[in-house]
C-alpha cells in the first residue's frame, strides 16, 4: 500500500494511468484513446487559469462556453453536475464521466436523467414549472435566441401533463420523448472525433424557434 501511495504522488500530473483510462473507458462510450486525447484537453482546462491540474468554475466556463456570460443559470447548473464531489472543482474522472453523458453512443435515458437533474435546481426530486421555465429561458438566452413568453409558457404547460405544478421524472422521460429538441442540447457529436479533431468544446443547444413551437 505504501509503495503504491509513493508512485502515485510521484507520477507526474500530465501523465495519465493506464488503469484510469482503461476504467473510465469502461464506464462511458469513450475509447481509451479518447479517454487520453480528454486528458489532454483537460489539462489544458484546468491550467488555464489556476495551474492546479483541477478545472474550476471561471476554467469551465471559459472553456465551455467562451466566458460571453458572467453569471448563467445554465452554466452554474451544468457546472454543479460536473462536480460530482461536490468540492468546487471539477477533477479529471468527474470530467470524463459527465461528458459521457454527452457522447452520442450515450444511452438516451441517461442523457433524459442527467436533463432531469439539470433542471431540478432545488433537488428536490421534480421539476418545478419555474424551475422548469427559468432553465428554458436560460437555455434560450445562452443560445441568443429570443421567444416570446407564451410561447415558453406553452412549453412548461406540455410538461406538467398532470397539471399539479410540478413535473416528476415520468413525465419528464414522456415529454422528452414526444420533445426530442430538449435533448439536442445533451449530445455533442464532436466528442465522437475526439483523437481526430481538437474541439473549442463549445456547447450548443441547436434549439430553433421552429423546434419550440412545434
Amino acid at each position: 500500500m505504501g509503495c503504491l501511495q509513493t508512485k502515485h504522488a510521484s507520477r507526474s500530473p500530465h501523465l495519465l494511468d493506464t488503469r484510469e483510462a482503461v476504467a473510465l473507458a469502461a464506464e462511458t462510450s469513450f475509447t481509451v484513446s479518447e479517454v487520453e486525447a480528454l486528458h489532454d484537453l483537460f489539462r489544458k482546462i484546468s491550467n488555464s487559469v489556476i495551474r492546479d491540474n483541477l478545472i474550476h468554475k471561471e476554467e469551465f466556463q471559459l472553456a465551455l462556453f467562451r466566458g460571453k456570460k458572467q453569471q448563467n443559470l445554465f452554466v452554474d447548473r451544468v457546472f454543479d453536475l460536473f462536480d460530482q464531489k461536490r468540492n468546487g472543482v471539477i477533477e479529471f474522472g468527474e470530467f470524463v464521466r459527465s461528458l459521457g453523458v454527452f457522447h452520442p453512443d450515450a444511452p438516451e435515458d441517461q442523457k433524459v436523467a442527467f436533463a432531469f437533474k439539470l433542471y431540478d435546481l432545488k433537488q428536490t426530486g421534480f421539476i418545478e414549472r419555474h424551475e422548469l421555465k427559468e432553465m428554458v429561458l436560460a437555455l434560450l438566452d445562452e443560445s441568443d435566441l429570443d421567444i416570446a413568453s407564451d410561447a415558453v409558457e406553452m412549453i412548461v404547460d406540455r410538461a406538467d401533463t398532470k397539471g399539479d405544478g410540478k413535473i416528476d421524472q415520468e413525465e419528464w422521460t414522456e415529454y422528452a420523448k414526444d420533445n426530442p429538441y430538449v435533448l439536442r442540447n445533451m449530445t455533442l457529436p464532436y466528442l465522437k472525433d475526439i483523437t481526430m479533431v481538437f474541439p473549442s468544446f463549445v456547447m450548443h443547444s441547436e434549439i430553433s424557434e421552429t423546434d419550440m413551437a412545434v
